[in-house]
Formats: C-alpha cells, structure tokens, sequence
C-alpha cells in the first residue's frame, strides 16, 4: 500500500469504526488528466454499521467528513461503495 492510501483506510477505520475497507489506486488510469497532479484517483469500498439506515448520499457525505483534508491535498477523484454490514 501506499503512503497515501494508508492514510486513507487509517482515517475511515477510525472516524468510521469501519468492518472492511478495499482500496484501489486508480491514478494510472488518469495519468495525464488536468488536475489530476494535485491528489490521485481512488474507489474505496467501506463497511460500517455506522452507515445502517442511512441513504447513499449520508453515508458519502460521512466518508467525504472522515476524509475531508485529504480531499483538498491527497485525493483528486473518489468513487465510493458504502455498505451496512447486512449489505455485504
């Protein structure tokens, strides 16, 4: 793993007591993309029951608290799956 997405599954596991957290490191698919030069382009899969009765939109907005500085200086793009632990 990388600096960056240690730091990732390290800030969801603590804000999110998340169960399972899958990471990829999409930055080779967007190498030459504007912007893309300040932060790179992860999916997370992320499985909290914090997340249980919540819409898709509470629970991305959660992840992007949990992440909210390495947004604006490690991450350019994020795609998030984020599942209650009876939706596995």
């Amino acid at each position: 793993m990388s600096r960056q997405t240690d730091a990732i599954e390290n800030r969801l596991r603590e804000k999110l007591q998340a169960e399972r957290i899958d990471i990829a490191d999409d930055s080779a698919h967007h190498v030459g993309h504007p912007g893309a030069a300040s932060g790179g382009h992860f999916s997370v899969t992320v499985v909290s029951a914090k997340f249980a009765g919540l819409s898709p939109i509470q629970r991305h907005r959660m992840v992007y608290d949990a992440l909210d500085e390495m947004l604006r200086t490690d991450i350019h793009a994020l795609s998030i799956r984020a599942l209650a632990p009876n939706e596995i």
